[in-house]
C-alpha cells in the first residue's frame, strides 16, 4: 500500500477536524475563532479574519481575527474590497499583489500601519447562499504568495464553517420565534384576564366578545355592576397593532376599571382617562372609546348615560328601528385638557325602552364577508334585524360568523358589546308620579343661597347646619324658625347617611337652598339606590317603636315635602319648602 505524503495527511486531518468541530459546535462564535487560528497557522499566514454578512442591512462585519492586526468590528459594504466582492460574487479570491488590485480596500493598512501584500479569501457559502467570508493575509514564505492549493483548502473549510453559521442562525431564529410565541401567549392570557367575568353577570342582559386577529388584540371591552345596581360598561379600540397597541389597551382597560368605581359620570371618566393617556401614551397612538352607565333600577326607565371619544357610532335597536349616536369628542390620548379646563367629554342620555344597545369596533364593519365584500354598517343592521328574536349571545355569534366565514382568519380584531333593556322589571308607578310632579315644579327660579356638596359623614353635618342657619337668617327668619329648619334639614341629612347610604360614606350629598318670593326651597340630593317615596313614612307619635320620628319632624316643620326623581335619573331628591310669609304673620300676632 502506497504511503500518503506527510503534508497531504496533515491536510486531511485538518479538514476532518475542522469539519467535525463545525458540525457539532454549540458555540459557533468560539468555534470560528478557534478554527481561524488553526487555518491561519496551517496555511502559514500572518493574519486572518472572519467576516459575516448581515442579510438585512447587507453590511459585512469582521467578527473575529488573529495575527498582527486587530480588526474585529470592521465593517464593509456589500461588494466593497476583496472580501466584499468575494461575498457578492460568492467566489474565492487569490490576490498575490494587492497593491495593484483595483478591489483592494487599503483603509485598514492606512489606519494600522500594517502592510498587506497578498490575500487569500474564500466565501462562507452553501450552494447559492453566502453568509460571509474568511480572509488570510501575507503568506509567511520566501515570496509572500499563497498557492492555488491553499485556496482549495480554505474554500473547503469555509463551506463547513458556512453550514455551521447557517445552522446557528436558524437555531437562533427558532429560539426567537419560540420566545415571541410564548410572550404572545402570555400577553393574550393577560388580556383575557382584563375581560369581565361573564359568570358574574346575566349574559342575556349584557355580553361582549373579543376576537384577536393576531394573537393579541388592541381592542377591549369591560363591564361591572356598581353597588347600587347600575352597570358601567366600556369598549375601546387602540390605534396600531402588535405589542405596543396591546400594552396601551391594557393600560386603558385598567384605568376604566379603576376610575369607574369612583367616577360615576361617563363623560368625566373619559376626561380623566384622556388626561392620563396624553401624559404617558406613545406619540401617535390613541384610543377610541365609548363609556356608558346603564341604570336598570326601578324608576330610572333604563336610562343610559353615554360618552363617545372618537369611536364608531353606537347603535340602538328599538321597536324594529335603529338609531345611532356618534362621537362627541376626539379619541383619547391626542388632545390634552387645557389649563383650567376639566376636560370632561359630553354625555348623552338614552332611554332604550326595552331595546338593545350595540357597540363595536371597525374590525366588524370592515371585515370581509363570504362574498369578499366588507360587512359595513348596513350589514350589521341587517343581521341584527334578522336575529333580533335570539338571545344576545346568539346575535353576536352571527355577527362574528359574518366576518369569519367558515372559521377564516379575521382581517382585523373584532370586539362587540351588547346590552339589552328588555329584562328590566316594570317601573314603579309611584316614582313615575314623582317624576311627573317634578316636571311641573318650578325649581329654577329664585336666588341661590347655598350650593353645598359634602361627603355623607356625620363630621360634615356641623358645617351643613351652619350653612342652613346662615341662609335662614339672611332672609329674616326668627330664631325659632331657624332652629326648626336647621333641625329638619339635619334630620333629612342623617336619614340619607343612615338609610340611603347605609352608614357613613364618601358618596356625596348635595344641599341647595334657594329664596323664592315668600318661601325658602331646600333641595337635598343623594346618589344612593332609588327609594320609593311610599316607603318613607313618618311614625305616629303614639306608635312606640324605633324610627320615623325624623320624617315626622320634617313634615311638621316644613310646609311642603316632596320626594322627587333627579333629572339625571340617579339617586334621590328631597324638596322641602318653608313659607316665609306665614312666619312673618305669626310674628305680627
Amino acid at each position: 500500500m502506497e504511503k500518503i505524503p506527510a503534508n497531504i495527511s496533515k491536510q486531511i486531518n485538518l479538514l476532518a477536524t475542522m469539519t467535525a468541530e463545525f458540525a457539532n459546535t454549540l458555540n459557533v462564535d468560539e468555534t470560528l475563532h478557534h478554527a481561524l487560528r488553526e487555518i491561519t497557522d496551517y496555511l502559514e499566514a500572518e493574519g486572518g479574519a472572519v467576516f459575516l454578512l448581515d442579510e438585512t442591512s447587507q453590511i459585512i462585519s469582521c467578527v473575529t481575527c488573529c495575527g498582527a492586526t486587530e480588526i474585529t468590528g470592521l465593517t464593509l459594504e456589500y461588494g466593497q474590497g476583496i472580501v466584499g466582492k468575494s461575498v457578492a460574487d460568492n467566489k474565492g479570491a487569490l490576490v498575490r499583489d494587492v497593491q495593484n488590485d483595483p478591489n483592494f480596500y487599503g483603509a485598514v493598512d492606512d489606519q494600522t500601519g500594517f502592510t498587506t501584500r497578498s490575500i487569500l479569501c474564500a466565501p462562507l457559502s452553501v450552494k447559492d447562499r453566502c453568509v460571509g467570508a474568511i480572509e488570510l493575509v501575507n503568506k509567511k514564505n520566501h515570496d509572500d504568495l499563497f498557492a492555488e492549493n491553499d485556496l482549495k483548502v480554505l474554500e473547503t473549510l469555509a463551506a463547513s464553517a458556512a453550514l455551521a453559521v447557517i445552522n446557528a442562525r436558524m437555531a437562533k431564529a427558532l429560539v426567537e420565534q419560540e420566545r415571541v410565541k410564548r410572550e404572545l401567549e402570555l400577553a393574550a392570557e393577560i388580556q383575557r384576564r382584563f375581560l369581565p367575568d361573564s359568570s358574574a353577570h346575566n349574559e342575556d342582559q349584557i355580553i361582549g366578545v373579543n376576537k384577536a386577529a393576531r394573537g393579541v388584540s388592541g381592542d377591549f371591552f369591560d363591564y361591572f355592576t356598581l353597588p347600587d345596581g347600575r352597570i358601567y360598561f366600556a369598549l375601546g379600540d387602540v390605534s396600531g397593532k402588535g405589542i405596543n397597541a396591546a400594552l396601551l389597551m391594557s393600560k386603558t382597560a385598567s384605568l376604566f376599571r379603576c376610575l369607574g368605581k369612583t367616577v360615576r359620570d361617563p363623560g368625566k371618566l373619559l376626561g380623566r382617562i384622556n388626561a392620563e393617556l396624553c401624559e404617558t401614551a406613545a406619540h401617535g397612538m390613541f384610543v377610541t372609546m365609548v363609556a356608558g352607565l346603564y341604570d336598570p333600577r326601578p324608576g330610572c326607565e333604563g336610562l343610559i348615560r353615554l360618552a363617545n371619544a372618537g369611536h364608531e357610532p353606537v347603535l340602538l335597536q328599538k321597536e324594529g328601528e335603529f338609531e345611532t349616536f356618534g362621537a362627541d369628542g376626539p379619541p383619547l390620548g391626542i388632545v390634552p385638557p387645557l389649563p383650567g379646563d376639566d376636560g370632561d367629554y359630553e354625555e348623552i342620555q338614552i332611554f332604550p325602552n326595552g331595546g338593545g344597545l350595540f357597540i363595536y369596533t371597525d374590525g366588524l364593519t370592515e371585515g370581509y364577508t363570504q362574498n369578499g365584500d366588507p360587512l359595513d354598517a348596513t350589514g350589521v343592521r341587517d343581521l341584527l334585524s334578522q336575529y333580533s328574536h335570539l338571545p344576545l349571545k346568539k346575535q353576536l355569534d352571527h355577527l362574528i360568523s359574518a366576518v369569519s366565514p367558515n372559521g377564516m382568519k379575521l382581517r382585523d380584531d373584532v370586539t362587540i358589546l351588547a346590552l339589552t333593556d328588555s329584562l328590566r322589571s316594570d317601573e314603579n308607578s309611584e316614582i313615575k308620579a314623582s317624576q311627573n310632579d317634578i316636571n311641573h315644579t318650578e325649581e329654577r327660579d329664585g336666588d341661590w343661597l347655598i350650593d353645598f356638596k359634602f361627603p355623607a359623614r356625620p363630621s360634615w353635618m356641623k358645617l351643613a347646619r351652619a350653612c342652613v342657619s346662615e341662609a335662614c337668617k339672611k332672609v329674616g327668619c326668627d330664631e325659632q324658625t331657624v332652629n326648626d329648619v336647621v333641625l329638619a334639614v339635619d334630620e333629612a341629612c342623617q336619614n340619607v347617611i343612615r338609610h340611603a347610604y347605609g352608614g357613613p360614606s364618601d358618596e356625596e350629598i348635595e344641599l341647595t337652598v334657594r329664596q323664592r318670593p315668600g318661601r325658602l326651597v331646600f333641595r337635598l340630593r343623594d346618589f344612593a339606590p332609588m327609594v320609593a317615596p311610599g316607603e318613607i313614612k313618618p311614625r305616629d307619635l303614639e306608635d312606640i317603636r324605633p324610627g320615623g320620628l325624623g320624617t315626622h319632624l320634617i313634615q311638621e316643620v316644613m310646609d311642603e315635602v316632596q320626594y322627587l326623581r333627579p333629572t339625571q335619573g340617579e339617586g334621590n331628591l328631597l324638596r322641602l319648602v318653608k313659607h316665609l310669609e306665614l312666619n312673618k304673620g305669626e310674628d305680627e300676632k
